[in-house]
């Protein structure tokens, strides 16, 4: 490896663990155990991971399938698709928020008819943190998925077409188990991503003690008021996003076999 790789990847690496270092330089230790034990902080913790382990359980029953269409179909229509499927990766998260909004809204065309027809109003509830959490997490689910078969070929789930499989025991027997690493990677990055998600969930949800007021939002909430707080809640997510990817991410991804 070339030494002056150690450059930029020192530089790098310092643009991610400085910041992190300056919070834990501002933290106020002494009331670090009190504010991390409020009601607050508690409810908050666990309506975001009770939220992100429910939106990527919907990512991964949701984009598995859509990562196997991607990575099976050919044509002009398939690259418009991936096109569509990824627009949360680069749209700012209020934009999917109030994209959201105007879907689901009362006065958004399904908002409308979930409203009239079943009395159901998606907004400003926990539902809407655990759909907004969604949009935005899946693409990282169907990129890991897509990317994993793409490189593994198809040529196993011909040989078993030849043999006479059906096309669902091919999918159940052949392409779910090559899936499964990257499966494994997939479902780590949107619960991490679903975790840190605030944009589209404040816009969407709103910002309710108890109800949709996420870590990230809580974080918002207290940078306005008390700061010490805020810092608090903050290294409690980046303790918990830390934990959720070292713990969570598969061996395979370290290069450990």
């Amino acid at each position: 490896m070339p030494r002056a790789l150690w450059i930029p990847a020192g530089l790098a690496l310092a643009l991610v663990v400085l910041p992190v270092a300056g919070l834990l330089a501002r933290a106020d230790w002494a009331r670090l155990p009190e504010l991390l034990t409020s009601a607050a902080a508690l409810n908050a913790l666990r309506l975001s991971l009770v939220t992100a382990a429910l939106s990527t359980v919907a990512c991964v029953l949701l984009g598995t399938p859509l990562a196997v269409v991607l990575a099976r179909s050919a044509g002009r229509g398939v690259r418009v698709l991936r096109a569509v499927v990824l627009l949360p990766l680069v749209l700012p998260p209020v934009v999917g928020g109030l994209a959201l909004l105007f879907l689901l809204g009362r006065n958004g065309f399904l908002g409308y008819l979930l409203d009239v027809v079943a009395g159901v109003r998606v907004p400003f509830t926990t539902a809407a943190v655990v759909i907004a959490q969604t949009f935005v997490a899946m693409p990282f689910l169907v990129v890991s998925l897509e990317g994993a078969l793409r490189g593994s070929g198809d040529r196993f789930e011909r040989v078993a077409a030849t043999l006479g499989a059906r096309p669902w025991t091919v999918f159940r027997r052949v392409t779910v188990p090559l899936l499964l690493p990257a499966l494994g990677s997939g479902a780590v990055l949107s619960f991490a991503r679903a975790l840190g998600e605030f944009g589209a969930t404040i816009t969407f949800a709103g910002s309710l003690q108890d109800v949709t007021r996420t870590l990230p939002l809580a974080v918002y909430n207290q940078a306005e008021t008390d700061v010490d707080s805020a810092i608090a809640l903050a290294l409690l997510l980046v303790v918990v996003a830390v934990l959720v990817i070292v713990v969570a991410r598969p061996r395979a991804l370290e290069g450990i076999r």
